[in-house]
């Protein structure tokens, strides 16, 4: 079988700072963004990673979910409890410079974790959390 990760999905609930974050902070170009009733799915990804994607959405867009559903999903995600993504990179330390001189939220500064490896984590405009692996 031959299967690879195409995209994931995240929730957000402000484009311009989804944007902002994955695009300025991050460095992860914007690949599409499709605007429909006034909500958008931003497509975001690592330049030199055309196969991968992170497709950010409006979870209100969902289809199937009760208005209790809906507010239960912002209130988690309010909390940074609904979704998160693990990313990597070579460059921990400078990746964490970038994201916190861009005001991103920091959740954990870069840790020597007792499990191996090292890392830190932030949370995106929306609360998810994003927590970044140092590949070694």
């Amino acid at each position: 079988m031959d299967i690879t990760i195409y995209s994931t999905m995240l929730p957000h609930d402000d484009p311009d700072a989804s944007v902002a974050f994955y695009r300025d902070a991050l460095g992860f170009e914007v690949r599409n963004d499709v605007e429909y009733g006034g909500m958008h799915w931003i497509t975001v990804g690592p330049t030199d990673q055309p196969g991968t994607s992170i497709v950010l959405y409006p979870p209100a867009a969902a289809p199937g979910v009760t208005d209790d559903e809906r507010r239960t999903i912002a209130e988690m995600m309010a909390k940074g409890t609904y979704a998160s993504i693990n990313l990597a990179t070579p460059n921990l330390d400078g990746t964490f410079d970038r994201l916190q001189a861009n005001d991103a939220e920091v959740v954990q500064e870069p840790t020597d974790q007792p499990y191996g490896v090292r890392d830190c984590a932030f949370r995106d405009p929306a609360g998810n959390l994003v927590r970044i692996q140092e590949l070694r």
